[in-house]
């Protein structure tokens, strides 16, 4: 794997950007402890929610090897964020419209290199979100199943994180170590839990305290609840269909739940500045515009 390459400019809406600085983006990584959980439909509709509610959304495949946001979507990209480690296009140029609006930015399927990203070269794509001049309201960031480097760089990068689990053994284990990673490892004192492919309400409260118990024991983390998604077979014929479950049957259970996330997220709000640490477009937190971005790696 070569240098990342990552283009920079100094147009005018750069140097308007210097004078107006952009507002804060709201950044939430969603993420879990093993595949198989729902994580990317989650991250899909959550993301479609958000923009069908008014809010200027992205989606970030950070699923970097084994990238099917665009397939859930039906998109069909012409250059996702290899050929921007290649140097081949910038991150603009990867950027495709999916539903409500929501601009979407695919990454590879099927590619061993890009799985296998430094932390470095993970940290020059994270800043590389600085060089977007578009008003934005959300980041939502799709990352890979498990602990591997992307994940704790998007992660930490983020300023909310929600771990998908379900009511499966294996999820809550695998669910428990990535979130002892990232809160012995890395610093993250904040959860957000949400329960996937659950009957109801008590069943996904119940999942959630079994690995609130087990975490809050062990580790200096808090596991907030923030909601569940039912078992409903309209979101499966969304799936199968290629299309969101929010704009195909809105009036569905799953769709409406989703609904409610979008809501419950919003009242997180958008970061106040920022940490001290790599985030996603932290010019935005610092209140000052995009300059010229390092070559960073």
């Amino acid at each position: 794997m070569g240098p990342l390459m990552l283009k920079s400019s100094h147009d005018q809406a750069a140097g308007l950007r210097l004078l107006r600085p952009a507002k804060p983006v709201q950044v939430i990584a969603i993420a879990s402890g093993k595949g198989g959980v729902g994580k990317t439909s989650v991250s899909v509709n959550l993301a479609t929610a958000m923009a069908m509610s008014g809010k200027q959304t992205m989606l970030l495949d950070g699923d970097l090897g084994l990238a099917n946001v665009d397939v859930m979507l039906g998109l069909q990209p012409t250059c996702n964020l290899a050929h921007v480690i290649e140097g081949k296009c910038s991150l603009e140029d990867t950027i495709l419209q999916g539903p409500a609006g929501l601009m979407v930015i695919p990454a590879s399927s099927g590619r061993k290199n890009m799985a296998e990203l430094s932390r470095v070269e993970n940290a020059g794509l994270i800043r590389a979100f600085s060089e977007l001049s578009r008003p934005l309201d959300v980041l939502v960031v799709d990352t890979a199943a498990g602990i591997a480097d992307s994940v704790i760089s998007f992660t930490q990068a983020a300023q909310e994180v929600i771990v998908v689990i379900c009511n499966d053994p294996s999820s809550l284990t695998d669910a428990y170590a990535l979130i002892k990673v990232l809160n012995r490892d890395h610093g993250v004192e904040r959860v957000q839990v949400l329960a996937n492919m659950v009957q109801n309400l008590t069943e996904a409260k119940e999942v959630h305290e079994s690995l609130r118990r087990v975490a809050e024991r062990f580790l200096d983390v808090t596991l907030n609840f923030m909601g569940f998604v039912p078992h409903d077979e309209w979101l499966k014929r969304a799936l199968r269909r290629q299309l969101t479950v929010v704009q195909a049957y809105p009036n569905s259970p799953s769709a409406q739940a989703f609904f409610a996330l979008a809501k419950k997220a919003e009242t997180w709000g958008s970061p106040k500045g920022a940490r001290g640490n790599l985030e996603f477009f932290v010019e935005r937190l610092v209140g000052r515009g995009t300059g010229q971005l390092a070559a960073a790696v």
